[in-house]
């Protein structure tokens, strides 16, 4: 037992919690093991694209791909958050025993609204939704995203009766509303409440390890719910629920529940088997319901998902789309036009002593004046580090990088050799830098090396949050729509121009396309 297992984990204080619950049972049993943080997305390059790996689920995808790539040796997942299908190479190590499966209604003064015509309940997952509409269809229902305490805080900072959690989750991270009530009746998503750890297919030695702490009767339940939401999903979101339970006579029991997402039109399943004849009880129990009604249902809850939920702002590569969370629907288009500008061979091929460069379409527009040879820039400062690595790939050494336009100024306030920079820039482009190196007697030489021009289009009211990747997007989104959405932005210089208009900006850890996705779905996590 000398290997030491690498147990992947991200940050959250349920993603810890669970790490922490796997190492402290693999470490009873006499086993080493090290917990390992896991980098943001966008730190992570493979040799082919996710979709290839079959990685599709964001709240899995981070630790999977560390896996593949050696970093790690396992990963604990919530184990309602992984894709029925695991990517290739990766299998399913373990399930430890289930938690409190129910969901909750943590409510703020009392019960009464549950009588009443009218009262405010707040999820957002749409089985939930879906299931509480069906039972209370005039209530109303709003959306609450975050992790579990934030959406807590909400709940307690709002006008709303009460919002709708998973038990476990709660007891968890020990956090115990005063007033809850256990929602028996609604049936939970597939495999809530239970921790899965995933390994290497051929790690022979960790997947042993792993085994010892399988509980065989979660394993079984929640293999049949997956199987049930496998048949069902066909790819789009719906509001599915299934749970599998153990009688003392060996005898088990699956409920399955479809529903539209309005809560209108409910269809039920149940199946029953012993124990050893139970192996298509997930697939008999789907198989019933699409033919008493669900094939019809799911292709109108796939009409009504032609809509978006996200917009982004610059158009996405098909890799980047299959990084999103399954079930949110995105659409995207440049709203931002560029095109390089024609800059004078002499002017280009001068001796420059500080040169600044602030954004990819910089250098793109430079060489496509001249080449990379006839240049003759002695000091090159940058923003971002994906414009470093272009740079250094296609023109030379960088000095020096910051993060934004505006810490860059403040560096070169500080250590710029000389008195002057050639800055080349956009049309459109932010004052900051210009200005703190003007006010610090610094020359400033602009050359407009591409023209910037916006490109806006109305989008549909069905979106929800808007991805935003520099000022200039920003400014060109208002140009046709309200700043009533969710603002994603790639970095504090898009977020500082988005709070100008937006109540609700949220910014993304690294300012890369990668990360801004991340914070998308870790908004849509319920």
């Amino acid at each position: 037992m000398s290997k030491v297992i690498r147990i992947g984990t991200r940050d959250s204080e349920l993603a810890l919690w669970q790490a922490n619950t796997v190492k402290s049972q693999l470490e009873a049993l006499g086993h080493k093991t090290e917990l390992v943080p896991v980098k943001a997305t966008g730190d992570l390059v493979l040799d082919k694209p996710l979709y290839e790996l079959g990685i599709t689920g964001i709240f899995t995808k981070t630790l999977d791909v560390a896996m593949l790539k050696g970093e790690i040796d396992i990963a604990v997942h919530s184990m309602k958050d992984v894709p029925t299908a695991l990517p290739q190479g990766i299998v399913q190590a373990a399930v430890l025993e289930r938690a409190n499966y129910w969901d909750i209604l943590a409510f703020k003064k009392n019960e009464e609204f549950l009588a009443q015509r009218e009262a405010i309940i707040a999820t957002g997952s749409q089985r939930r939704k879906a299931q509480w509409l069906n039972r209370y269809p005039t209530h109303t229902v709003v959306d609450l995203r975050g992790n579990v305490n934030s959406r807590y805080e909400k709940l307690k900072n709002n006008d709303w009766n009460g919002a709708i959690f998973a038990a476990a989750g709660l007891e968890r991270i020990g956090l115990e509303p005063e007033n809850t009530i256990g929602l028996t009746w609604m049936v939970p998503a597939p495999a809530q409440g239970a921790i899965m750890v995933v390994a290497m297919e051929n790690d022979d030695f960790v997947r042993d390890a792993c085994s010892e702490l399988n509980h065989e009767p979660t394993a079984i339940c929640t293999k049949l719910e997956r199987e049930f939401l496998r048949i069902l999903e066909g790819g789009c979101t719906a509001p599915i629920g299934a749970l599998a339970t153990i009688d003392k006579e060996d005898e088990i029991t699956l409920k399955g529940v479809l529903l539209t997402v309005d809560g209108s039109k409910k269809l039920e399943a149940e199946f029953k088997a012993p124990i050893g004849k139970h192996e298509n009880l997930g697939r008999d129990c789907a198989n019933s319901m699409l033919s008493r009604g669900g094939k019809a249902l799911m292709n109108k809850l796939v009409g009504v998902n032609i809509g978006a939920q996200i917009f982004s702002t610059k158009k996405l590569t098909s890799d980047q789309l299959q990084t999103f969370n399954n079930g949110i629907r995105v659409k995207s288009d440049d709203f931002i036009k560029i095109s390089p500008n024609r800059i004078s061979t002499a002017v280009l091929k001068r001796e420059m002593t500080n040169v600044i460069i602030t954004s990819q379409n910089a250098v793109e527009a430079i060489l496509s004046n001249v080449s990379a040879d006839q240049l003759n820039f002695k000091n090159i400062y940058c923003v971002g580090r994906k414009t470093k690595r272009l740079i250094e790939r296609r023109i030379g050494p960088v000095k020096h990088q910051e993060k934004n336009a505006k810490k860059l100024a403040e560096y070169l306030v500080e250590y710029i050799e000389g008195l002057g920079v050639t800055y080349f820039c956009s049309n459109l482009r932010m004052e900051d830098l210009p200005n703190i190196l003007t006010e610090n007697n610094i020359e400033v030489t602009e050359i407009e090396a591409y023209e910037t021009k916006h490109s806006p289009s109305k989008i549909d009211d069905t979106v929800k949050g808007v991805l935003f990747f520099s000022p200039s997007t920003v400014e060109s989104y208002l140009l046709k729509n309200k700043p009533d959405k969710i603002a994603y932005c790639i970095g504090e210089t898009t977020a500082n121009e988005a709070r100008k208009h937006f109540d609700d900006v949220r910014v993304a850890k690294i300012p890369d396309v990668e990360s801004l996705i991340e914070l998308v779905n870790e908004s849509y996590r319920s």
